[in-house]
């Protein structure tokens, strides 16, 4: 066998084991979006998609009292009628 011969049969030896690495991994994947999917569910009480909701809401909150801020060049207290 020559050198090439030779070389070739190491790397079809090592493809092989590359591809079943790359399946494997492909795998684990899709067990891991199966367990975000599942955790992406609604459950009562404190759970991940309750705090993740919770601080959306709390992200257009704050963005609506800046605009409001904004608008009326007043604080947002002042213009609430909460501090004059």
């Amino acid at each position: 066998m020559n050198p090439s011969e030779k070389s070739n049969s190491i790397n079809t030896e090592n493809g092989n084991d590359i591809n079943q690495i790359k399946d494997d991994n492909l795998n684990l994947s899709d067990k891991d979006n199966q367990t975000s999917l599942e955790d992406d569910r609604y459950v009562f009480g404190w759970g991940q998609y309750s705090e993740i909701t919770n601080g959306r809401f709390a992200m257009i909150g704050f963005a609506a009292i800046i605009l409001i801020e904004i608008i009326s060049k007043k604080s947002f207290l002042d213009w609430a009628g909460i501090i004059h």
